[in-house]
């Protein structure tokens, strides 16, 4: 099945591997939280369990040095795609509102990338992660 939209999560290429696991799953969280229409039904095995709900579509994620993300970044909001951002500072924090004030504490070009999501129309998102590699 083609789908009209993308979701895609660029990693720092340098980092951890803990840590692109980390940001992943954070950032995944934040498509699923933030966009709608993107989680399919609960599923449940034919023994009677239920199970909780996925995302409806594949996640492509792709690896990028700081450059990259950065201009990734920049053609995202651009482009007015859902975004989400995941940077270093956030790694020594320890909660959601410490994350948000870490963020908000800096402008958008001085933001330390790690990591981030974009979900929108298939085309603008492959325009916005052209060139970039799959993670391996």
């Amino acid at each position: 099945m083609r789908f009209d939209t993308k979701i895609g999560i660029v990693v720092r290429e340098d980092l951890a591997v803990w840590q692109k696991l980390n940001v992943t799953a954070f950032l995944a969280s934040a498509v699923a939280g933030g966009a709608e229409d993107v989680i399919g039904e609960p599923y449940a095995d034919d023994s009677g369990n239920a199970y909780l709900a996925m995302f409806r579509q594949p996640v492509l994620i792709y690896s990028a040095d700081a450059e990259g993300l950065t201009s990734v970044h920049t053609r995202a909001l651009s482009r007015g795609l859902s975004t989400a951002v995941y940077i270093e500072e956030m790694f020594k924090t320890g909660h959601d509102e410490d994350n948000r004030a870490a963020v908000r504490a800096v402008t958008a070009d001085a933001l330390n990338l790690v990591g981030l999501a974009v979900y929108g129309p298939r085309n603008a998102i492959d325009k916005t992660l052209k060139g970039l590699p799959l993670h391996p």
